[in-house]
């Protein structure tokens, strides 16, 4: 389940913007499953079946884009004519739930120009991602974790001339809610790409697993010197690089 919050006007008469906050979810089963499960845990949705849709797994995936068509994928070098989007996106873990107070401090920032396209979606944790442990695979934001944050501002391709002013507001927004994640690190998810977290050397190696650990236990938590050792048996001279690629031990 996932809460997708974004600011609008609070009436086609009036100018004044309020929060917007739509709940949605994708369940692997059929409606005549989903429903009852809902009554169940979430009463208070009053969730119905005509408020759910069957679809396929790729239609699903596909609905989380606006609306493409399935068709679409078969169109990937069709020029559409449309305006090129660019982005910034940040991501946090919640291990405890944010106050009233947190949630009202962070609302007027989405009233301001730069957020007219920005949106955050929580992404509710637990259930089966509770029962893998950390140390299972990379990935170990496992129990612990109330749901995950993803902040995206958007802006048009006429607006990229001034991306700083964009960049700029999504970093208060992710300063502004330090209280409320995770700390001691800050967790990240390593599919949002952040390089204001931290990046490599690119033009040398020396120091690269020093500045590594800064963004690698984000990502990592306790499984990021497990990647290093890997990384150092298969690739000790460290051939396969990026701005957040693990470093070999002879970066150290």
């Amino acid at each position: 389940m996932s809460i997708f919050i974004s600011s609008v006007k609070s009436s086609e008469a009036d100018k004044k913007m309020t929060i917007k906050a739509n709940f949605s979810s994708m369940f692997l089963g059929s409606i005549d499953e989903l429903v009852p499960l809902m009554e169940e845990r979430f009463p208070e949705f009053g969730l119905v079946r005509d408020d759910c849709l069957e679809m396929s797994w790729v239609e699903a995936i596909l609905s989380t884009q606006g609306g493409v068509q399935l068709e679409s994928l078969l169109e990937r070098h069709k020029k559409t004519g449309v305006s090129q989007i660019f982005f910034k996106a940040k991501f946090d873990y919640v291990k405890q739930p944010i106050p009233e107070m947190g949630l009202e401090g962070l609302w007027p920032m989405f009233y301001e120009e730069e957020a007219k396209m920005a949106n955050i979606f929580l992404v509710a944790y637990g259930g089966k991602m509770d029962e893998i442990p950390e140390t299972e695979i990379p990935f170990p934001h496992r129990a612990g974790n109330i749901y995950s944050i993803i902040y995206v501002v958007d802006w048009d391709e006429k607006e990229n001339k001034n991306s700083k002013r964009f960049l700029n507001w999504i970093r208060r927004v992710y300063d502004y809610m330090t209280p409320y994640v995770s700390n001691s690190p800050r967790e990240a998810y390593v599919n949002y790409k952040d390089l204001q977290i931290g990046s490599n050397n690119m033009f040398s190696c020396k120091g690269s697993y020093a500045q590594a650990k800064i963004w690698g236990r984000k990502y990592f938590k306790n499984n990021f010197d497990r990647l290093v050792y890997v990384k150092t048996k298969v690739d000790p001279e460290n051939f396969f690089r990026h701005e957040q690629s693990i470093p070999p031990l002879s970066c150290f």
